[in-house]
C-alpha cells in the first residue's frame, strides 16, 4: 500500500476533523443531562484514551520499530499534553484549565490546520496524531461547554510563563540529545506558520510573539463570547 505524507485540504485531512465535530457534538448532548460526576467520568475517559493511544504508539514503536531518541520521544507539546492531560481531568484543578485552555487551543488548532504526517492513512501514526490533536479539542472543548469553564485575564499570562518554562526545558534537552523537539532548532518539513517568520533564531522569538498574542485573541472571543450571552 502505499503511505505518504498527509497534505493540506485533502480527504484524509478533512475527514478526521468532521468525525470529531460530530463526536464533539454527541457527547456534550449526552453528558449535559448527567450528573457531576458522570460529566468528569467522562472527561477523564476521554483523557485517558488519549493518552493511552501515545504511549501504546511509543511503546510500539520502541519495542518492534527503530526508536530515537533524538526524534521519537514524546516532547512536542501536543504528544506530551496528551500524556498528562488525564492529571488534569482526575485532579481537576482550575489552575490546570488556565494553563492548558490556551495551549490546547493555539497549539494544536495550528497542527490540526497544517498537519504533519510523514506516514499516511492507515497507518498508526497517522491514526495516532489526529486522536492526539483533535482529542486535546474536544477535551477542552468538552470542558468549556459542559463545565462552563472560563479562562481568566491572569490565565494569559500564567498559560504564556508556562509556555516559557516548556520552552527553557525543551531547548535544554534538545542541547543535551542533539535534536529538534519543539521546531526550536529546525522548522518542521511540512508547512507552517513558521515558514512565514524568517530564519532560525529569529522565527524562534516571533513564533513567541505570535503565540501570546493568540492567547490574548482566544481570551478576548471568550469575553465577546460571555457579552452576547448576558446580553440575550
Amino acid at each position: 500500500m502505499d503511505l505518504y505524507r498527509v497534505k493540506i485540504g485533502s480527504v484524509e485531512h478533512i475527514i478526521p476533523i468532521i468525525l470529531a465535530v460530530i463526536i464533539a457534538v454527541v457527547i456534550v448532548k449526552l453528558a449535559k443531562s448527567k450528573s457531576n460526576t458522570i460529566k468528569e467520568r467522562i472527561s477523564f475517559l476521554l483523557s485517558l484514551f488519549v493518552s493511552l493511544v501515545v504511549i501504546v504508539f511509543h511503546l510500539k514503536k520502541a519495542l518492534f520499530d527503530s526508536y530515537s531518541i533524538q526524534e521519537d520521544l514524546p516532547l512536542y507539546l501536543c504528544s506530551l499534553l496528551a500524556i498528562l492531560i488525564p492529571v488534569y481531568t482526575y485532579c481537576r484543578r482550575f489552575w490546570m484549565f488556565e494553563v492548558l485552555v490556551f495551549w490546547i487551543i493555539v497549539g494544536t488548532l495550528q497542527g490540526v490546520i497544517t498537519p504533519d504526517i510523514e506516514i499516511g492513512f492507515p497507518s498508526f501514526d497517522y491514526f495516532r496524531y489526529w486522536i492526539v490533536h483533535l482529542g486535546l479539542l474536544v477535551i477542552i472543548s468538552y470542558e468549556i461547554i459542559v463545565f462552563k469553564l472560563r479562562p481568566k485575564w491572569r490565565s494569559v499570562l500564567k498559560s504564556f510563563l508556562a509556555f516559557q518554562v516548556y520552552v527553557a526545558i525543551i531547548f535544554g534537552l534538545n542541547k543535551v540529545l542533539n535534536s529538534n523537539y519543539g521546531y526550536l532548532n529546525q522548522k518542521p518539513k511540512s508547512t507552517s506558520i513558521l515558514d512565514y517568520l524568517g530564519d532560525w533564531p529569529y522565527y524562534v522569538f516571533k513564533a513567541d510573539v505570535i503565540l501570546l498574542v493568540a492567547f490574548i485573541v482566544v481570551f478576548l472571543i471568550f469575553k465577546a463570547s460571555e457579552v452576547k450571552l448576558f446580553s440575550k
